[in-house]
């Protein structure tokens, strides 16, 4: 009885003071591996920008994340999709 009440005042605290900066983190860590995928990768969507024998070392490591990349790269997107935290003080 008492771990779950524990539990659930930590959970309320984390919700209260983390959870934004949580979903900045992670929206911005989204952002970035798109900007990679496209830098490397951007000759399937005929954006040639990087010289291919580069990407060519890199591709094994990226091979699962391709599809998923070209799906949210492809996705069309309305202006109020993407929504600002605004963290003041920060």
């Amino acid at each position: 009885m008492e771990g779950s009440r524990l539990r659930r005042i930590r959970e309320f605290f984390y919700g209260f003071y983390a959870y934004e900066f949580e979903l900045q983190a992670l929206e911005m860590r989204g952002e970035l591996e798109s900007a990679f995928m496209l830098i490397t990768f951007g000759d399937m969507l005929g954006v040639p920008i990087m010289p291919p024998i580069y990407s060519l070392r890199i591709l094994p490591f990226l091979v699962p994340e391709i599809a998923k990349w070209k799906r949210r790269v492809m996705r069309e997107r309305d202006m109020v999709d993407k929504q600002e935290m605004h963290l003041h003080g920060v």
